[in-house]
């Protein structure tokens, strides 16, 4: 180990639209919501992760909440730039005297443009970055999972995260196809928040909703061990007075419907344009799943029932890409697929 190890400072980051995960010494050190608050008058940062989501729909108008990334891109450069700087900082190094150059992965969205790695990439060396390398979702997720993507075997790769749904085809270690779609958790989320309001007539927030969609979130209107009912608690847009409401899984898997369905169609489009020698592979492997999406109740069953293959949600299905992005960092000079 020489004396440039020591000053270099290792990172892996899974850049989420929904939370942000960074992995310092094989560890998972990081693991907040993608969000930031800040002050108005100043223009400073006031919290960074959870303690800003805390502050979530509840600020005033010296406060505002801002999520850097909408559909798995950065849409608000600086705010992206001061939360990638926080979470930074949040890595205990234990050395105060310096702070060491940064060697980054970062994971983004196959279906990305230029221009918005461009904006992931200044990002983060704005943020004290000295060498970046960017890895696809659906490639860190395969490499979470401990499928060995150099292999000559077809595997396909779901990953439903907050802002889009990632499915690839994987083999020899690159992607041979791949569809992306702008619609994952915060669509779920939304798709919640609409129905309450057309159908209890009743408003609540993207947090409430949120907390519904891991209460009693459901892709199927049956399952084998259902959820209890949940309270929910917003403003009668009648009255304007607040009120609870109790919601049951069946009308949740109602909501979510039509937008499972669009997930649906992507994964068949995929299937579609899979080249046959690897069809014949996934056909015996089957289906993975990763990602937050990948914890809806009976996703996998509906999966499986529309492509009649088998499907598997990863272990820990959170943390699939941001280990796979880990053991990228650790073999950066083998893996040709990292982008510098």
């Amino acid at each position: 180990m020489g004396i440039f190890d020591l000053l270099t400072q290792e990172i892996a980051i899974d850049l989420g639209t929904a939370n942000t995960l960074i992995i310092h010494n094989d560890k998972v050190v990081v693991d907040e919501p993608s969000i930031v608050a800040i002050d108005r008058t100043t223009g400073k940062v006031i919290a960074v992760g959870k303690s800003a989501m805390l502050m979530h729909g509840k600020t005033h108008e010296n406060i505002k909440t801002v999520r850097p990334l909408k559909d798995g891109v950065i849409a608000d450069f600086e705010a992206a730039e001061q939360m990638i700087k926080g979470m930074i900082r949040m890595i205990n190094t234990g050395n105060k005297f310096f702070s060491p150059s940064l060697r980054m992965v970062i994971c983004i969205p196959s279906g990305i443009t230029e221009v918005e790695k461009r904006a992931v990439r200044d990002s983060a060396e704005h943020a004290g970055a000295k060498e970046v390398y960017l890895i696809h979702e659906p490639m860190a997720a395969a490499i979470g999972i401990g499928i060995d993507v150099e292999e000559p075997m077809g595997n396909m790769i779901i990953d439903i995260g907050g802002g889009t749904s990632e499915i690839a085809v994987i083999a020899l270690g690159g992607i041979v196809c791949d569809e992306s779609i702008r619609m994952a958790g915060d669509g779920f989320t939304t798709d919640i928040w609409d129905y309450m309001r057309r159908q209890h007539n009743i408003l609540i927030g993207e947090r409430t909703a949120e907390r519904i969609k891991i209460e009693v979130g459901s892709a199927l209107p049956e399952l084998e061990n259902p959820p209890a009912d949940f309270a929910v608690h917003g403003r009668d847009l009648m009255t304007g007075i607040p009120k609870e409401i109790i919601v049951s899984y069946p009308e949740i898997a109602h909501a979510l419907d039509k937008s499972i369905s669009s997930i649906e169609e992507s994964i068949l489009k995929a299937l579609e344009d899979t080249p046959p020698e690897l069809a014949a592979d996934i056909f015996r492997t089957g289906i993975y799943l990763t990602g937050g999406g990948a914890l809806l109740r009976g996703l996998d069953k509906r999966i499986s029932m529309k492509t009649k293959l088998p499907v598997h949600v990863a272990e820990d299905p959170l943390r699939a890409v941001v280990r796979g992005t880990g053991i990228a960092l650790k073999n950066i000079h083998r893996f040709k697929f990292l982008q510098h």
